[in-house]
């Protein structure tokens, strides 16, 4: 059958085009631009990795660690010795009085970790409670509540020391039981408080200020170190909103 003059010719005829189902071919590079110079094509980012999971994992880890540490603090344990010193952290004239009231009573040793001025200390435990100079031990080493313990433990242990009476006012007492209990529990050390009453205008320090040694504590038993820079960098503005629900609840 002869071809009309509208079809085309039979060499003309364009076939249809399969459509494939593989990924698209890869562009071989940039491709140039209008004056001639390679375009960079624009690559595609991945989405950020959820930092969430982080953020809760960190709090988590040192949390549970804080607790392992400060089970003394609410764990029973079984009974030690009978106390065999007085640890009184420095900061009011009026603990270094209990303190020296305590010593005469039971007849034990002193160490007084930052305290008053050497002069009006040795007034205080030699000549007002009669106490020998060989039982009196002024440490001047400390800078802090953590400190009044890592400066000591370590001297506490080798004289065999396992049983303290730790005294400081009532309004610290509950950071320095908690800092105390870690450090001086790391070494095998346990603490048994005596408040010394601060009179109404003192109040109990906060939550966050708290548990905020007590991590710092913890740290210290890990690293040997006292991380307070990277710590208050990291970690304060978490233990404040932390803090902040404990005390609304």
């Amino acid at each position: 059958m002869a071809a009309t003059p509208s079809d085309p010719p039979p060499s003309r005829r364009r076939r249809p085009q399969r459509r494939s189902s593989g990924p698209p071919p890869r562009s071989a590079g940039p491709l140039p631009g209008p004056t001639g110079r390679p375009v960079p094509q624009q690559q595609t980012r991945r989405p950020p990795a959820r930092r969430g999971l982080g953020r809760l994992v960190l709090p988590l880890v040192l949390g549970s660690g804080l607790l392992w540490l400060s089970r003394g603090w609410w764990w029973p344990t079984p009974p030690q010795p009978q106390p065999q010193m007085i640890l009184v952290l420095g900061g009011d004239a009026e603990r270094e009085q209990v303190a020296a009231r305590l010593a005469r009573r039971d007849g034990l040793p002193v160490v007084v970790s930052g305290g008053t001025n050497p002069e009006y200390a040795h007034w205080l435990f030699e000549q007002r409670e009669g106490l020998p100079r060989d039982r009196v031990k002024l440490d001047y080493r400390a800078r802090d509540t953590l400190s009044n313990f890592t400066s000591l433990v370590d001297d506490l242990r080798r004289s065999r020391i396992r049983h303290a009476l730790l005294v400081t006012s009532s309004d610290h007492m509950d950071r320095a039981l908690l800092v105390g209990r870690i450090v001086a529990g790391s070494r095998g050390i346990q603490l048994t408080p005596v408040a010394v009453p601060c009179g109404h205008h003192c109040r109990p320090e906060g939550r966050s200020k708290v548990w905020g040694d007590g991590l710092r504590a913890a740290l210290w038993v890990v690293s040997g170190h006292d991380i307070r820079g990277w710590a208050a960098d990291h970690l304060s503005p978490w233990l404040e909103r932390a803090g902040a629900r404990l005390e609304r609840r």
